[in-house]
């Protein structure tokens, strides 16, 4: 399987630029998604690696193969680059059966009757679409659909696999069914995929890196828990994460190299962390995910403002002043409007932004 890279790769539509200067390298067995809101340049990325869009300039190299290279004048055809690609809508022949369906690609690629039947078979015990092989497309349901649209892209034994928010058309709980399924095959395959999602629990869930895309720039390229844990900047942090981290209007000052004292929520607190603060701290954005807040005791009063139980979970709301804090409560328990709650910031996962630049300025802990 190859490595993708792409160097100072750009993307304009007349004056509108879609992708500016990405740099991003794919390793081989990866499981990337491109994640960002609609518009951000995830979905013309992937197109142009699959050879489907032109790039402004740059290069792509897909193994040992430059595929594009606005230099040198080199651009090949998305047939010769030996890759797979799963669309939206599956793009099933409606008039052709679930074997004909799969088998049709190989055919067009002259193997012989005997190995196709080979692959076929093959692709759809993988699949677990054996009993459908003589029906049509109109005679499945939307998932069966995406199955035979996987095993006809499989077949040819692509190099790497491209998916454009495959997932999209299923209802929730076929979502969560084919995201496992995905990530299932991804191990079987032993392949390279690179999936395009606007959905940041897929994109969790899925991938072995995140490639995180906002107005046509990379924000962070990095393994979904680094992201959640420690995003570059607050967009990132907002993105990433359901319910969306607390962002707390702070001030600052600083106390040495590793401490700053803080103002918010109305207290006096000390920022600590391990590593050297450096930037302006005087105008600060405190970031603190919802598990991190804990109901019941501490420092902090406030009133609960709004409740969604969920049955594993319950997100609360409590409303401290001026400022909303969101929480996480794990089990099945739910709390009356207007109640009084205390509450305690309870982690060394908090993270000090810069807010006028909006990046990560340290992690540490609230004392």
């Amino acid at each position: 399987m190859p490595r993708i890279v792409l160097e100072h790769v750009t993307k304009c539509f007349d004056k509108f630029v879609a992708v500016d200067d990405l740099n991003l390298v794919i390793e081989d067995r990866d499981f990337i998604t491109l994640l960002g809101p609609s518009g951000c340049g995830k979905t013309t990325t992937l197109r142009m690696i699959a050879g489907l869009e032109t790039p402004t300039k740059g290069r792509i190299t897909i193994g040992d193969t430059v595929v594009f290279d606005s230099e040198e004048g080199i651009d090949i055809s998305p047939a010769k680059r030996d890759i797979g690609f799963l669309f939206q809508n599956y793009a099933l022949w409606p008039h052709m059966t679930v074997y004909d369906n799969i088998a049709f690609g190989l055919e067009n690629l002259k193997w012989p009757k005997k190995k196709i039947e080979e692959r076929v078979k093959e692709m759809m015990a993988m699949l677990k679409i054996e009993q459908f092989e003589k029906r049509f497309p109109s005679e499945l349901s939307g998932g069966q659909q995406q199955r035979v649209a996987i095993a006809r892209t499989l077949a040819p034994k692509p190099r790497v696999l491209f998916m454009d928010e495959p997932l999209s058309n299923l209802d929730a709980k076929l979502r969560l069914e084919m995201r496992s399924e995905l990530k299932r095959l991804h191990v079987d395959t032993d392949s390279t995929f690179v999936y395009v999602t606007h959905d940041q629990l897929e994109a969790m869930a899925l991938a072995t890196k995140i490639c995180l895309m906002n107005k046509a720039v990379l924000q962070q390229y990095d393994p979904p828990l680094v992201v959640y844990n420690k995003p570059v900047n607050l967009f990132v942090a907002d993105f990433v994460g359901n319910p969306t981290m607390n962002f707390i209007n702070a001030t600052g000052e600083r106390k040495g190299f590793n401490d700053v004292f803080v103002h918010m929520l109305g207290k006096d607190l000390v920022f600590h962390s391990s590593e050297t603060i450096d930037g302006d701290v005087s105008d600060l954005v405190i970031g603190i995910r919802p598990e991190f807040v804990k109901l019941g005791e501490g420092n902090f009063n406030g009133v609960v403002y709004t409740t969604l139980p969920s049955g594993m979970e319950t997100t609360v709301k409590v409303k401290h002043g001026e400022d909303m804090v969101t929480s996480v409560v794990f089990g099945s328990v739910d709390f009356s409007h207007s109640l009084d709650m205390p509450f305690s910031i309870v982690s060394d996962n908090i993270i000090m932004f810069e807010k006028a630049s909006g990046k990560r300025i340290a992690i540490g802990s609230l004392s």
